[in-house]
């Protein structure tokens, strides 16, 4: 298997965990979404990462798609719990901890823009959205060790993963240690894990 993905994306980044923690070997290519030659949208329409090219030819996406099909591929250290109370736990952390990553490139991108031609209603619309979310990943975290059931999950993996990326994009605006110190603890756990250290975001 082959994953085509990019250093900072952080869906990217939670396949990559994801394939490290179940300990399953796929080759890693990086692209560059912006050359005409990149190989994404042979395989995912919408030329977006990660995308994952199985042995067959066939190929996965998005993130969220490919983590359950490796987690799927061995019962070793499941991410994703059986129970379907615990499962949607799992999801619901991680769709919004995507969603807050969704937001967060939204706003990197507009701010990419020419000063004239960006919008600063849409940069603050995004913008809320972040500390929204933040705001409730916290306080849904309290003091527990991980996010859900006491067991380090996908949940985990995806609002490190999205902490990362936070921290990358807007570190000199978000202070998460006095802003959200719960989710700066668990992001400081995380960070002692290989898997994450392994698969940090590269400032650019």
């Amino acid at each position: 298997m082959k994953l085509l993905y990019t250093v900072n994306s952080p869906y990217a980044r939670k396949v990559r965990i994801v394939a490290t923690e179940k300990h399953i070997e796929i080759t890693l290519q990086e692209v560059v979404l912006a050359d005409p030659d990149c190989p994404v949208k042979q395989y995912n329409p919408l030329g977006k990462v990660p995308v994952l090219i199985l042995s067959d030819g066939d190929s996965l996406y998005d993130s969220r798609v490919i983590a359950e099909y490796l987690d799927n591929r061995t019962p070793l250290t499941s991410l994703i719990p059986k129970e379907n109370r615990l499962k949607s736990a799992v999801r619901r952390w991680e769709a919004l901890a995507d969603g807050v990553c969704d937001a967060a490139v939204a706003v990197m991108l507009e701010q990419r823009k020419s000063e004239p031609m960006q919008d600063p209603a849409q940069i603050a619309k995004q913008m809320d959205k972040v500390t929204r979310g933040l705001t409730v990943l916290n306080h849904d975290l309290g003091q527990n060790k991980w996010c859900v059931d006491d067991t380090f999950s996908l949940a985990d993996i995806a609002v490190g993963c999205m902490l990362g990326y936070v921290n990358l994009r807007f570190g000199k605006m978000i202070n998460l240690a006095t802003e959200y110190p719960n989710l700066d603890r668990l992001h400081k756990k995380l960070l002692e894990r290989q898997s994450f250290k392994d698969s940090l975001p590269v400032p650019n």
